[in-house]
């Protein structure tokens, strides 16, 4: 498994957050994530304009193995999508944390302290 990187905030559904200027914030799935879930056949990216609740049921990513829900880190608006993993989601596998799969434009970045940091996150992986 590869190292965390430390400028990203983790989230237990095992979704990585980045942010970027103007409040929005990019979100991937972890290492971790991918490698539990096997060869990705298949992402449902949330809608452009999607409003979303912190926590809230936004995309799945699926695999030969399983699905898996993933949560919206933060309240905001959805303001990209990440078409190219539709055509190819096995780039999540490849590089999952230079793959992002939607950019949220937060209401307010204090949602993400609820979320960990790489060393909260790695400590709750080897549990």
């Amino acid at each position: 498994m590869s190292e965390l990187p430390e400028n990203l905030k983790y989230a237990k559904t095992h979704e990585w957050s980045k942010v970027e200027a103007d409040n929005i914030v990019r979100v991937g799935i972890t290492d971790f994530a991918q490698e539990e879930l096997g060869d990705l056949v298949y992402i449902e990216l949330p809608k452009m304009d999607k409003q979303l609740k912190a926590g809230e049921q936004c995309a799945v990513v699926e695999s030969v193995k399983t699905a898996s829900d993933l949560y919206s880190p933060v309240t905001g608006v959805v303001v990209e999508v990440n078409e190219d993993v539709n055509d190819s989601p096995e780039k999540v596998n490849d590089e999952p944390y230079d793959t992002w799969l939607f950019c949220i434009k937060a209401d307010s970045l204090a949602d993400l302290d609820d979320l960990m940091d790489a060393t909260a996150y790695q400590e709750m992986i080897e549990e």
